[in-house]
């Protein structure tokens, strides 16, 4: 194979940013072939904005069973990636889905296990990954120049959303819609790179997430979250929609120091020595390991959907690494899961979460909600898209 033939399922947001990264040619290897879309709009939008030879079907069974695709691209409503993921595997298919995996990690594990016994390429739309800025924040840690991890903290409340963004559709920040707030939309990058850049999953989660606390929302749009991990260490996530102005910062202390992330800026407070070996040599009564601040020069690159995309075609091409495995998907969905839980329930859960019982809480959460948004502008609900 010298070109990969590549289909997208979903035409909103991300999946029109998709077919023109596509149509025009930025990614090396790959050729725009065929897209699906139930909304007319959407179909026009990509006749008119596409080059060559582009086939556009209506429904998912004529698009698989009709197309000379190699390889699909899913950014549809987050409760169908697994399912198209695993009907894609089923037909020969590599896959890439948007983020988040799915919405609950019972049938993210299910696509994981078929991904699995396809032997397909299958990676997720984790662009953050391929941002230096967090590249090198793992390099640090990895290479253990951090030392080991005592605790990490990261405050993310800079994706203020208005009510208007909210109100664009019926589905939207529903739990039938969409199943979840701000953890699976705004945050769920940040819960993917909490544990990508440390190495780090906690073992348990006591969280608080507030219903609509500053919108006209069913679901959560403010979450405080406290984990402990297996050697001891702890950590505190806060994301919320309703801030401004907000605030991204991300510190991780170690027993060397302590790396701080914020406005687009690296620093590593690096100590001399080991703080538990100065601790137990010391004997100056008050004191501390010398420090030195080091501003460390990185360019973030938030733009780089393309380099996810290009990483899964060479994947397929050449057998290159995976930036972004599929299967790391379940991660963050872990995170989130738990922290849905363990505020559902109002007590401390372990992860990974009890599967079946999520599902079954988050049922109840849909089938008992008598929710009614007061404004909507817009209630189509099809393949065309969430992002």
């Amino acid at each position: 194979m010298s070109i990969v033939k590549i289909g997208v399922i979903g035409i909103g947001n991300m999946g029109s940013s998709h077919v023109q990264m596509l149509s025009e040619g930025q990614i090396k290897g790959a050729q725009l072939t065929a897209v699906c879309s139930s909304n007319d709009s959407r179909i026009d939008w990509v006749m008119n904005h596409t080059k060559g030879d582009v086939r556009v079907f209506k429904d998912v069974e004529s698009f698989f069973n009709e197309t000379a695709i190699d390889a699909v691209l899913i950014a549809t409503p987050h409760y169908s990636h697994p399912e198209l993921a695993i009907k894609a595997f089923a037909k020969g298919k590599h896959v890439m889905i948007e983020k988040p995996a799915g919405v609950y990690t019972k049938n993210v594990l299910e696509m994981n296990a078929a991904a699995l016994k396809s032997g397909k390429v299958f990676s997720i739309m984790y662009n953050q990954r391929a941002n230096p800025l967090y590249q090198k924040v793992r390099e640090l840690i990895q290479t253990d120049q951090l030392g080991e991890i005592k605790r990490t903290n990261w405050i993310v409340t800079d994706s203020y959303r208005p009510q208007s963004y909210y109100d664009s559709s019926k589905w939207r920040a529903t739990w039938k819609g969409e199943g979840g707030g701000v953890l699976l939309n705004q945050a769920l990058h940040q819960l993917d790179l909490w544990q990508w850049t440390t190495g780090y999953m906690p073992k348990r989660i006591r969280a608080i997430t507030s219903l609509g606390k500053y919108h006209d929302i069913e679901v959560e749009d403010d979450v405080t979250a406290y984990v402990e991990y297996e050697n001891g260490a702890t950590g505190v996530f806060i994301a919320s929609t309703g801030e401004a102005p907000g605030t991204n910062r991300f510190e991780i202390v170690g027993d060397r120091g302590k790396i701080v992330i914020e406005n687009e800026e690296l620093i590593f407070y690096q100590l001399s020595e080991s703080e538990r070996e100065f601790n137990t040599s010391y004997t100056g009564g008050f004191g501390q390991p010398p420090c030195e601040k080091i501003k460390i020069p990185v360019k973030c690159d938030n733009g780089n959907h393309a380099a996810i995309v290009q990483n899964w075609i060479d994947a397929i091409l050449n057998g290159s690494p995976l930036l972004s495995p599929g299967e790391d998907g379940v991660k963050a969905l872990e995170f989130s899961n738990g922290i849905y839980l363990s505020s559902w329930l109002n007590e401390t859960v372990d992860l990974p979460v009890d599967a079946d019982l999520y599902y079954e809480k988050l049922q109840e959460k849909i089938h008992s909600s008598t929710f009614k948004k007061k404004h909507v502008t817009n209630t189509i609900l099809d393949v065309s898209g969430t992002h």
